[in-house]
């Protein structure tokens, strides 16, 4: 939520600076009226000198709202470079050729005005001058909102993986599958010393891989398949339980924050599971047009009441907003009373921050 407000903030700021040079700039030819001595304020030269004006308003809400997020921001410089100049020329080229001068037919006028007739490649200069200040603008409140993000976005990896640490290195679940392990030593010495490996595995990857700024998608799906097994010493054969994902080759190609989609696996292991009811959890993971896709569906009981999201969803949320922006969605559908859908997109051809 802070995060938020400052993001606000931030924008209301660079709007702010919008208004009052506009606001300045209509105010020139009542101001330079009122310098002149004049008792009366003619609104008809006022009116004149506003029209003359339009063509840069308009130029710069194009520049503001469509050219400089769309196509600057996202590093597209020549596109925007070419749209530009284009805009420019269609404009003043319009103007010069349809002769907009006629405003300033008068001498008494002319003087008066707030702009003088430019000749039409001095009117592009001048656009171009303040396309530039309007983007420049722009860019300092993105390196401050970049800025922002970053710090944020160190505290809160600080407090995700504690938080990490807290549920899957806690001492409970460590417990419960040591003893596991250790029931089994006596009667399937095999499977014992592969949940051992698989335990191993996925310690190593939470302190390790955890701890760097990105990670591949086979490292992930190597973590919950190492998790879902040694789940499923807990629960035998009482949970259906599938996991389905791209081909490794694939995966090692696609990069990811590390520790993202566990959490919607343990989410579902920790609300989607009874004892003495038919449970299932299935996870499809796939990878298509660029979008990375995880779907975890586990059924529903009302025994457990309504599933809940928890820290750990609220958290993911937190981690997404701050890495991806609009570039992931987060769906949770819980319409069916016996089944709960969470399905989280993100798009991989966006670089994260």
């Amino acid at each position: 939520m802070g995060y938020m407000r400052t993001i606000r903030s931030f924008k209301i700021g660079e709007n702010m600076v919008y208004t009052l040079v506009w606001i300045a700039i209509f105010l020139i030819p009542i101001l330079n009226t009122l310098m002149m001595s004049e008792t009366d304020i003619d609104f008809n030269k006022v009116i004149i000198s506003w029209g003359k004006v339009s063509p840069y308003l308009i130029i710069f809400i194009v520049n503001n709202n469509i050219l400089a997020p769309r196509l600057l921001l996202r590093n597209r410089y020549i596109w925007y470079s070419v749209l530009l100049l284009a805009m420019l020329f269609v404009i003043f080229g319009a103007i010069e050729i349809l002769d907009f001068r006629y405003w300033q037919s008068d001498a008494d006028l002319r003087n008066r005005a707030s702009f003088t007739d430019l000749e039409w490649y001095w009117n592009i200069l001048l656009g171009i001058f303040m396309a530039g200040a309007n983007s420049m603008i722009k860019l300092y409140y993105r390196a401050l909102d970049t800025e922002q993000r970053m710090a944020i976005l160190e505290r809160e990896n600080i407090e995700t993986q504690m938080e990490y640490l807290k549920y899957q290195i806690n001492p409970h679940f460590l417990m419960n599958t040591l003893n596991n392990i250790h029931a089994m030593i006596d009667f399937d010495s095999e499977m014992a010393k592969r949940s051992v490996i698989e335990l191993s595995q996925m310690m190593r990857h939470v302190l390790y891989d955890s701890g760097e700024h990105q990670t591949t998608l086979d490292k992930e799906v190597s973590f919950l398949h190492n998790y879902i097994e040694l789940m499923r010493i807990r629960y035998i054969d009482d949970v259906d339980i599938k996991l389905t994902t791209p081909d490794m080759v694939e995966c090692r190609k696609i990069a990811l924050p590390p520790l993202m989609l566990i959490v919607l696996v343990e989410n579902a292991f920790k609300h989607g599971i009874s004892y003495n009811r038919k449970s299932y959890i299935h996870i499809d993971i796939t990878h298509h047009n660029g979008w990375l896709e995880c779907k975890v569906e586990n059924s529903r009981h009302h025994s457990h009441g309504a599933q809940n999201s928890g820290i750990g969803l609220s958290n993911l949320t937190k981690r997404l907003q701050l890495l991806y922006g609009n570039n992931y969605s987060l769906k949770i559908d819980k319409s069916n009373n016996a089944v709960y859908v969470a399905k989280l997109a993100i798009n991989t051809k966006t670089e994260f921050r």
